[in-house]
């Protein structure tokens, strides 16, 4: 096990951006970025023995800089959707930056902490980022300190440790931002990758906003049973109007027996490459997101990123949760600290 760090440019503000190299006895690397606390690429064996980067991505660092499609991306403090763009906590509302619709997506797109350089420590086999966040910024309360920790094992564990504390009741929900395609980054569709998810249940969503109607959904005899192992792209142009509206699996799914212990949420694998990737977590919810709306400028190896060439299990609470009676509670503070494990095992 090693760990390698090497110069990849310098932020906007002049700070150094480095790529750390974490690598394993069975030739599986992950490189991760202290910009955004992103995963920039990660290099699996094929079933042919050939090595491919899995995840999507780019070459130049100034790509990283625009990203608006937050490819590798921690976003935070808090990732997808939340009406109207505001929250309360105790009675004192908090408004978020209008960024989609009349809603708010990921924070904010140009000064979330996907746009930010994180402090970083090196160990034998992972990488401790850190990130403070003063009382204030960015619509949210209490002095914070943020840490995820990158550890690659022998068994191809790529673990996402997320840990924050506050000084003030706050709303926290932390998620990774990967695309993968276990194909190769540039080997096109990821349609024909078969998916299982242990979610009985998903989401539903209003409209194109992709809001959450506050109901916890049945995915028995629907296009979302992913219960029982299908391709991607069995029923994604099915005329179902829960996918029309935000053009395919846009959706958040409820992990079976979530209870903060780690489980496994979902299996994906790649016909081609025979490579598979299992993703657990402590988190009640994954969302499903296929790149419906995937472009990117010129990304890794020259490669022009398409719709659909990509898919995501973002782990997380659930959208809205903060204004949705019954969904998980997503607010932290000085007597409750945020504790999430995530683990890509790739095989």
């Amino acid at each position: 096990m090693a760990v390698k760090r090497e110069f990849f440019g310098e932020a906007q503000n002049g700070a150094p951006i480095y790529a750390y190299h974490i690598s394993n006895s069975n030739g599986v690397e992950a490189v991760v970025l202290n910009y955004g606390c992103t995963i920039k690429n990660v290099f699996v064996p094929t079933k042919d023995g050939k090595k491919v980067d899995v995840v999507l991505g780019y070459d130049d660092p100034k790509a990283y800089f625009v990203n608006g499609c937050f490819l590798g991306s921690t976003v935070g403090p808090t990732a997808n959707r939340i009406a109207n763009a505001k929250y309360s906590i105790d009675g004192r509302e908090f408004s978020l930056p209008v960024n989609d619709g009349p809603n708010n997506l990921h924070t904010d797109m140009d000064n979330g902490f996907h746009k930010r350089v994180w402090d970083a420590s090196e160990g034998e086999n992972y990488v401790k980022f850190t990130l403070k966040s003063e009382d204030g910024d960015l619509g949210f309360s209490g002095n914070r300190v943020f840490t995820l920790t990158y550890t690659l094992d022998d068994d191809n564990n790529l673990e996402l440790h997320y840990h924050a504390t506050s000084d003030a009741k706050t709303l926290i929900n932390l998620t990774n931002h990967v695309y993968f395609n276990l194909g190769g980054h540039n080997s096109g569709s990821i349609l024909g990758h078969t998916l299982k998810l242990n979610c009985s249940k998903f989401t539903p969503v209003v409209d194109s906003a992709a809001i959450p109607t506050g109901e916890l959904a049945d995915v028995a005899g629907t296009v979302f049973d992913f219960t029982k192992e299908k391709t991607i792209g069995q029923d994604i142009n099915a005329d179902v109007e829960q996918l029309q509206c935000v053009g395919g699996y846009d959706h958040n799914f409820c992990v079976d027996g979530a209870e903060g212990v780690l489980r496994e949420a979902a299996f994906a694998k790649s016909p081609d490459t025979g490579i598979t990737l299992k993703c657990s977590t402590t988190l009640p919810g994954i969302q499903l997101y296929v790149g419906n709306f995937l472009k990117s400028d010129e990304g890794k190896e020259g490669t022009q990123y398409k719709a659909r060439d990509g898919f995501c299990l973002e782990t997380q609470f659930y959208p809205n949760s903060i204004n949705q009676a019954g969904f998980p509670d997503c607010v932290f503070g000085p007597d409750r600290e945020y504790d999430s494990v995530t683990v890509y095992q790739f095989k």
